[in-house]
């Protein structure tokens, strides 16, 4: 996988017809449905990343979760990569972190907070995608530390090394 920014893999993943929605609902052009995208990216990841990073369980759980193999066979739910893309842990953490992130981006933009959350909205399984694209390409290199199946990661290097799996290394 090439060194893109995860902010740039969504931009990708989100599309043009997407980024036209997201620009006639708040009103601009696709340099400031960009903008918001990219603001909205970065507040969630980066706050996803400090609460990972501080020892919230749930957050270390739905990142190791989202490094896990896809399920096979009968026991798949959502359609295989762990379940990510029907639900998982994962879309819990970021549905509870959305208000405040509306809120972190409605004041660096100046878009009203309930505006900013029908981007979330729209922005939350592309960003879901993304981590399980991400998870998916980086399966076959485990990494030292990585987390037996259903554990949380380890602290130290296990838990870094699964956020810049993730991630790319941090937030951009």
């Amino acid at each position: 996988m090439s060194e893109s920014s995860f902010q740039d893999d969504v931009m990708q993943e989100l599309g043009d017809d997407k980024l036209q929605e997201i620009a006639g609902l708040i009103g601009t052009d696709a340099d400031g449905a960009r903008e918001t995208v990219a603001h909205t990216v970065g507040a969630m990841t980066g706050g996803l990343q400090e609460k990972a990073e501080g020892g919230d369980d749930e957050v270390r759980q739905a990142f190791a979760e989202v490094a896990q193999p896809p399920l096979q066979g009968v026991a798949t739910l959502g359609g295989g990569l762990g379940g990510l893309l029907g639900g998982g842990m994962m879309a819990g953490v970021l549905a509870k972190a959305s208000k405040p992130v509306a809120e972190a981006v409605s004041k660096k933009t100046g878009i009203p907070a309930p505006t900013v959350s029908r981007v979330i909205e729209m922005v939350i399984p592309v960003v879901l995608a993304v981590f399980a694209k991400r998870a998916a390409a980086n399966k076959g290199a485990p990494t030292a530390g990585a987390p037996a199946p259903g554990a949380a990661p380890a602290e130290g290097g296990g838990l870094g090394d699964l956020l810049g799996q993730i991630l790319g290394g941090g937030k951009k």
